[in-house]
């Protein structure tokens, strides 16, 4: 095993980058950022952790691709355009031959994006990386909010729900990973690329602004994500599986007469899977049936894929109905750290 390198010499060698977007970059003791006029800045952070949001033993390019993504993701569901991002990073060692693919995976999303790394903190222990992301997103009127983000307590009555992309494959390939469903090599290689390095959906995000009335990134499951805009909104919903089932890539094969179970476990397993899996980082928005076109023009503008799944309505709760509108038992449970799971992943 190489040598450890020291604090400084890492952070020199793999996290310090020209600036050009900041006022003032790496090597303070703070960054500065200047929004642009008119302009509101657009802030998450999230934490993800060694064994439990992702396997100690990842390919650590993945790692930083993932890790940077799952932020930029809760920027698309603001339709915020990233500006910057710190990154502070627990190691259990310092070693090049982990840090040089980390660093390579985490920079090139961020240059893909024009998101600058701008300051952080670094120390030895279990590993853990914690990254907070900046984003610029207009002020305005518009919706009566004083601002342009995508929120979650905008839908109202009548919109449709929709969800961007393919849900629940990232879910499989954790069963899969874990033993508890063998998958062909193609397949499981398929749904681990959806798990460990997901498309943070940033184009569509702008896209929707002045369009959706409500969204959120699916991070948690889409049952509890879409829950979150209904307890904001102060709403309910429909949502039809027969339509929803349908958004995991893998559903030929799993309903196939290749596929690993019988007719009902599979549909079973592809639901569950869809409606309360997370780690897909899509986005899940609400629209009036007025913005149909517009929505479908968004939908190409950023050439991401939207399906219509749903409807926002006024008496509370999440309802789940098949193809001819009959009710759908409801057993599906979104993850929570703290919390029991039925069809459970790291978010």
């Amino acid at each position: 095993m190489p040598a450890a390198m020291g604090e400084f010499e890492l952070i020199q060698r793999y996290f310090t980058r020209p600036t050009p977007k900041a006022v003032l970059g790496v090597g303070d003791d703070c960054a500065l950022l200047q929004p642009g006029a008119g302009m509101q800045m657009a802030i998450s952070t999230d934490m993800l952790v060694a064994g439990r949001h992702f396997f100690p033993d990842v390919d650590p390019r993945t790692l930083g691709h993932k890790a940077l993504a799952v932020n930029l993701s809760d920027l698309a569901a603001c339709g915020a355009r990233p500006l910057a991002f710190t990154l502070a990073l627990a190691l259990p060692e310092a070693h090049a031959d982990w840090l040089q693919p980390f660093s390579e995976g985490l920079l090139a999303l961020a240059d893909a994006h024009s998101c600058e790394l701008v300051g952080g903190d670094t120390t030895q222990g279990p590993l853990n990386i914690c990254i907070t992301v900046f984003g610029e997103v207009p002020a305005g009127p518009l919706g009566g909010t004083g601002t342009q983000a995508l929120l979650r307590s905008g839908a109202c009555p009548g919109d449709d729900i929709y969800v961007s992309g393919t849900l629940g494959d990232a879910r499989l390939a954790l069963e899969a990973l874990q033993g508890n469903i063998a998958l062909p090599a193609d397949t499981l290689q398929a749904a681990r690329r959806r798990l460990e390095q997901p498309t943070p959906r940033i184009a569509l995000g702008l896209a929707l602004r002045g369009i959706a009335s409500a969204a959120a990134d699916v991070s948690d499951g889409l049952l509890g994500d879409l829950g979150h805009i209904l307890e904001r909104s102060r709403t309910g919903a429909t949502v039809d599986t027969s339509i929803a089932i349908q958004l995991i890539a893998a559903y030929a094969y799993l309903t196939g007469a290749d596929g690993p179970f019988d007719a009902k476990t599979s549909a079973t397993t592809a639901l569950q899977c869809v409606l309360s899996g997370g780690d897909d980082y899509e986005l899940v928005f609400t629209a009036a049936p007025s913005s149909r076109a517009a929505v479908q023009a968004a939908s190409i503008a950023s050439a991401t894929p939207v399906t219509r799944i749903g409807q926002i309505e006024s008496a509370p709760g999440l309802r789940l109905v098949d193809g001819h509108g009959a009710p759908v038992s409801n057993t599906f449970a979104s993850f929570d750290h703290f919390g029991q799971q039925i069809c459970s992943a790291p978010n």
